[in-house]
Formats: structure tokens, sequence, C-alpha cells
């Protein structure tokens, strides 16, 4: 019986296989691996050459090309554990692989990222484009308006240019203030010329709706000097601060963001709250050239003591008789040795005046009791001394006189 062979068995068949095969072999020594490679690298990885087992590892050795693309980048595998950075966001999971995002083989100059620009993170590389979506007008923003280059680099003259073209005069106005690093300040959340200061710490109100943003934060030229701005009164103020810095801080307590003047001070906030006539009094009436710590709070400090009783009384013995509701009428409140209703129930004294003559340290009751009849009254009682009436009338009650008089 006869066998018939395959012809791919044949030891013509199977020498001439292992000839192809050696062949291939050589001419891929010879051609440097070029017979298998589908393209020439980029520019940035022409150091490798044709040495394509610096990124393909054999199949008989274990690991992955990512795990080769690190080993030369070590850039980025510092990145990769840090979800603050680019490639710490985009890379989730072990089996994240490099050529995901970025190809080869494409040329010297072809592009070595390809990503979906529509779902790239962009808030990861610090700046997001949530105010960069639209460009005027009604244009959707594509990578290459602000990336001119190349994807990976941006000029930050950019900026610039595209806003000089929405508002020329505010934009050299602010490049001027806080300089050309826009990315310094801005993390494209805050939309142009919608920025709210309510939004921080220290709303704006009032007269700081007016004022320029440089008159606060001079010399300001990132976020951190924006933040670290002095919110206190006098860190803008001092120039115009009357009271040499007397007040510290509180400013508010008589000043308001709509205008500097007029102040208004809640007195009763102080140790000596107004009432009365002292509502209306000017400030600088009690507090003289501006000076307000250490004012004087006694009487006296500013009403001079008058001549009627002068150096009778001292400090806030003023009370005894006047009021903040006036300094006249000036009822008396204080002991006194005669009965200030002169023992009858009756009320014919009303001021000091009436007994106290020309001065409270002096009186008299001749200016009720009529001289001449007193002294005829007297003398008809054989009374021969009656200068002194309070001798023989200590409470002012006309029965009250025992042996006061001199018999003739």
């Amino acid at each position: 019986m006869n066998v018939q062979r395959l012809g791919c068995l044949s030891p013509l068949a199977i020498f001439s296989g292992f000839l192809v095969i050696f062949v291939l072999l050589v001419a891929e020594i010879i051609n440097g691996n070029a017979m298998f490679s589908p393209g020439a690298l980029h520019a940035a990885h022409a150091d490798i050459g044709d040495d394509c087992g610096q990124c393909h590892a054999p199949f008989w050795v274990s690991g992955r090309m990512t795990e080769r693309c690190l080993f030369c980048h070590t850039q980025i595998q510092g990145e990769m554990g840090d979800s603050s950075t680019l490639h710490g966001t985009l890379v989730k999971g072990a089996t994240s692989a490099c050529q995901s995002c970025h190809t080869e083989h494409a040329g010297p100059s072809a592009g070595l990222t390809v990503m979906d620009a529509s779902s790239f993170p962009h808030a990861a590389t610090g700046f997001a484009l949530t105010g960069h979506e639209i460009r005027s007008p009604g244009i959707s923003f594509t990578c290459s308006d602000c990336h001119t280059e190349s994807i990976s680099r941006f000029d930050a003259l950019t900026c610039a240019k595209c806003h000089r073209s929405l508002d020329a005069a505010y934009t050299e106005s602010h490049l001027a203030t806080f300089g050309a690093d826009c990315l310094a300040c801005h993390d494209g959340v805050d939309r142009y010329g919608d920025f709210s200061h309510s939004q921080t710490a220290f709303d704006l109100t009032g007269a700081h709706l007016r004022v320029d943003c440089s008159a606060c934060h001079a010399g300001a030229r990132k976020i951190a000097d924006l933040q670290s701005t002095d919110r206190a009164c006098e860190s803008c103020h001092l120039k115009d601060d009357a009271h040499n810095r007397e007040f510290g801080i509180q400013c508010g307590v008589c000043h308001s963001p709509e205008a500097w003047k007029p102040a208004k001070f809640d007195h009763n906030l102080s140790n000596f709250p107004l009432e009365g006539k002292h509502v209306g009094v000017e400030c600088a009436a009690c507090h003289k050239d501006n000076v307000y710590k250490g004012t004087p709070t006694e009487c006296a400090a500013c009403h001079a003591d008058p001549i009627y009783h002068l150096g009778m009384f001292s400090g806030q013995a003023c009370s005894h008789c006047h009021t903040t509701a006036a300094w006249r009428p000036a009822p008396y409140n204080g002991p006194h040795t005669f009965p200030m209703n002169h023992g009858q129930e009756r009320s014919r004294m009303n001021t000091c005046a009436d007994c106290h003559q020309p001065t409270l340290a002096q009186w008299t009751c001749y200016t009720c009791h009529d001289r001449a009849e007193t002294e005829q009254e007297h003398r008809k009682e054989n009374i021969a001394d009656f200068t002194d009436c309070l001798r023989c009338h200590p409470t002012g009650r006309e029965d009250e006189a025992e042996d006061g008089g001199d018999d003739d």
C-alpha cells in the first residue's frame, strides 16, 4: 500500500522553510529591525534608534510597555501617585497604559499625544476651561486657540492678545497693575469681568465699590498676594486718620464704607454716655485737637466753675444741682442746714439766688422780707440785735424764737 506524504513535510519543504526564516532574520539584523517597524519614531525618541527592545518587551519576558516608558520618563513616574498632577489625575488603576494617549511611529514631527479634547480634564493642569468654553462671537474654543505651538506648551502672552480684543484699555491697565503672569492668579473658573468680591472674606460696599483694585492690592502678583491683603482699615486709611491711630482698627465704630465723613460714634459704647444737652455738642468741644483717649469726664473739665459758687464745689459735685437736660434751672439736691421749705408747707424759694446773694457763700433774708418792716417788728418786741436771723429762727419758723431778744 503506497502512503502519500504532504509536500510541506518533505525534506525539501522543511529545508526551504528554515532557509526563509534564516534569511528574514539576517535581513532584520542588517536592516536594524526596520522590516517589522510600523513607521519612523518621533524626533523625541531618535536616540532609541532601531532598538525595539527598549520599548517592546519580547513575549517571553514579563513586563508591560508602560513600565518601560516610565523607566525613561522618571518625572511622569513620580506623578502617577499624586492626584494633584495631570498624570495622577488621568491614570486610573493598574491597567492604564501610556499608549492609550501617546502614540508612536507616525514620523519625526507627528504628535505624540492623541486625546479627545472634550473629555480632557483640563482643571488638572491648574486651569479649568469653565470660562473658556465659548469665545466671541459664540464660537467654541479649540486647543489651538491657546496652545498655538504645541499641545504641551502654552504662552501666557496668548491671554493678553485675546483679552485685548475684548477690552484693550482694561487689559493694559490690568497688566500694568498685576503683571503678565495671568496664571499666577487666574485658574479659569472665574469668567472675564464677572468676579464678585462678595465671594471673599471682605465684601465691597459703599465707596469701596468705586476703588480700583490696585489701591488695595498694590504690588500683588499672585493669588497668595491677593488673599494676604490686610483687611484692617488703617492699612489703607492711615493717611486719613485724624486720631493718630489712637483707636487702632476700630474705624467701623464711627466710620462706614458709605463715606469717610460724616462719622457717627455711638457714645453709649464708651464710659461716658451722652444725655440731654450733651447729645448735640460737637465732638471737638470736648475732644480738643482730635484727642479722644483720656478725655476727662468730670463736669469741671468742660464747665468752668462759675463765680457765683467759685471754689465751693469740685468734680462731679455739679450733679447736686445741675443736670444734662440743661445748665439752668439748677435745683439743689444736696444737704442744706436751713430747711429748703422755710419750715412751712410752702416753697417761695425757687432758686439759690433767692437767699444767697451776691454769691453762694453768702445769704440774706431780705430778698423776701422787707428790711424796714422786719426792723420795726423786732423793736416792738424789744429785740435790738436781729442781724443774725438764724440765731433765733434756725428752721425759718416765726414762732420758734426763744430768748433771742434784748430788752431795752
